[in-house]
């Protein structure tokens, strides 16, 4: 959520910072205005015919104690009531209205981010060469088929087309590739949180995915009570109301997470040719880095979160790009991003492997997570969150990647000790 401070006194730089993510902002934001000035007179005139009414209240021992009629005060306190329950009326149509419209405004991007979508993202750096192949390369589907690692027609049998099933030695890859991401956060100091994967509604708020994106989640009915709550997407979702209506210290931050967790996606739409296998789907796994910290540390928060993907993609081998996103590029929850990008053979391109996100005091403010200084003063922390990995995309990366002419898979050596093993032969 925006501050409405700095949006009344910046209407057209919010407006003009919108426009470079792709959004005409200027009615919503007209009308946030106007729904705030409403709000706050209709605010101060409830008060004001409150302190009115308490006023007169008192009138009425004073009233009996002389013996005068009180009739005449009872009339008063009936109109005086009546207007106040008007006005509570109309407050609760306008705070509802003006809710709705700041609760759907996406955050201000960074204004150092170029403008437009895909086409504006700025590679940063790269990280080796991709792998040149003197044999006629496999496609990870085929490879995962051939060494049984994954059984794709399984999965689609028991839960439909965007499920698939690891097996085997696919399966103690998965597990294997979850190790290494989790040892090596836990070796950074972060805390390990596993949460729930049901949450609810109030979660998506929190983190900027409601109510916009509600559709976009799969939803559990309570057939016992009137309860709802949906299937994460991502660890993110959790994380970000973690500390929701709390009041920290200035000693409690940074607080630095990690979280593995299934992720639940509808993806909906139809998938491209070449996006066959795992590499969407609506189930898969992910491990999340996610950072609470004070809004002067968030810019070397993020750096940090960036380097650290960087060097889970580096650590198993892979040839993978940094890039920055353009601001249409970036979620509507976040500030600003960088893609991990990584190369997967098959796809003759890059595939975003980890996002690293800065969402400012986007998600807290949504939240009500707030900071106490040693001085007193209170004000909203900074969130930030970076896939640290997701899997469907490294496996089979990894598995394209490292396969041989003889299609076995040659093990990353970081991953060797959880497998027991430097090769994957078939059989």
């Amino acid at each position: 959520m925006i501050d409405i401070k700095y949006i009344k006194e910046n209407p057209e730089e919010v407006i003009a910072r919108y426009a470079i993510k792709g959004k005409d902002a200027r009615e919503d934001i007209t009308k946030i205005l106007e729904l705030d000035a409403q709000r706050r007179a209709l605010i101060v005139e409830g008060e004001t015919l409150k302190a009115e009414q308490n006023k007169t209240n008192k009138l009425i021992p004073q009233y009996k104690k002389e013996g005068r009629d009180v009739a005449p005060i009872f009339a008063e306190l009936k109109e005086i009531a009546n207007k106040v329950k008007s006005i509570d009326e109309q407050l609760r149509t306008v705070e509802g209205e003006y809710n709705d419209l700041m609760l759907g405004l996406p955050n201000l991007p960074d204004r150092d981010l170029k403008a437009g979508g895909k086409e504006n993202n700025e590679p940063l750096r790269y990280w080796g060469e991709p792998r040149k192949f003197d044999f006629e390369a496999k496609n990870h589907v085929d490879l995962c088929t051939d060494l049984g690692l994954i059984d794709y027609k399984r999965g689609t049998k028991l839960s439909g087309s965007g499920f698939w099933i690891y097996r085997g030695m696919g399966a103690r890859l998965e597990w294997a590739l979850l190790n290494y991401f989790i040892d090596t956060h836990l070796g950074d100091g972060y805390e390990l949180i596993l949460p729930p994967h049901m949450l609810e509604y109030e979660c998506g708020v929190t983190a900027g995915q409601f109510p916009k994106f509600a559709d976009e989640v799969f939803k559990i009915a309570n057939p016992t009570d009137n309860r709802s709550l949906y299937m994460l997407p991502t660890a993110e979702a959790a994380l970000a109301s973690l500390y929701r209506g709390e009041l920290m210290t200035e000693a409690d931050l940074p607080k630095k997470l990690v979280s593995y967790t299934p992720c639940f996606r509808r993806e909906a739409g139809s998938y491209r040719s070449d996006e066959r296998g795992m590499v969407r789907g609506h189930q898969f796994n992910k491990v999340e880095m996610f950072q609470y910290t004070l809004p002067e540390q968030s810019d070397e928060a993020f750096e940090e979160l960036v380097a650290k993907a960087e060097a889970l993609v580096s650590g198993l081998g892979f040839h993978f790009r940094t890039v920055k996103l353009a601001a249409e590029d970036c979620s509507a929850s976040m500030a600003r991003t960088y893609d991990i990008e990584i190369n997967i053979p098959s796809m003759n391109g890059y595939k975003e492997v980890s996002s690293v996100s800065n969402a400012r005091d986007y998600q807290a403010r949504r939240g009500g997570i707030r900071v106490k200084r040693a001085d007193g003063h209170i004000e909203y922390v900074h969130t930030l969150n970076g896939s640290g990995l997701a899997t469907s995309r490294i496996l089979p990366a990894l598995v394209e990647q490292n396969q041989t002419k003889d299609g076995d898979i040659v093990v990353p050596e970081v991953l060797r000790k959880y497998l027991g093993t430097d090769i994957i032969r078939k059989g």
